[in-house]
């Protein structure tokens, strides 16, 4: 099955010989498509917790989705975690729009070995 996508490249600039180039899709089958903010505060574990925020992967528009996410936590106690994870499906706003429910665990890391819970609310699409 062969599904249309449109989008753009964007090099990263730069003298470094292992660049990167970034992918913005603009369309899915056909469909525009958004993404969503979102951030939060871990749970307070081995005395510590960490923030986090980022923006999701996009999904198209006008159907039911949902997005995976990925961010690095704040450096707090000597280290950082990572969150990765899907949300679940869109929740539709009263006044247009929708947000998704995310949660899990992070990874493990920190000289005591630990992982954290977040959880939480996109922001509205974008």
């Amino acid at each position: 099955m062969d599904i249309p996508v449109t989008g753009f490249v964007v090099h990263s600039g730069g003298e470094d010989p292992h660049h990167a180039h970034r992918l913005y899709i603009t369309s899915w089958d056909g469909r525009p498509v958004h993404v969503h903010p979102f951030s939060g505060t871990t749970s307070y574990d081995v005395g510590h917790r960490h923030q986090y925020a980022g923006m999701t992967e996009p999904a198209p528009s006008g159907v039911q989705h949902v997005h995976g996410y990925f961010a690095v936590t704040s450096f707090d106690d000597g280290h950082s975690h990572t969150i990765r994870g899907t949300t679940g499906p869109a929740i539709p706003l009263s006044g247009g729009g929708h947000y998704h429910y995310f949660e899990g665990h992070t990874t493990v890391n920190g000289s005591i070995p630990h992982t954290h819970r977040y959880g939480g609310n996109t922001g509205n699409e974008v």
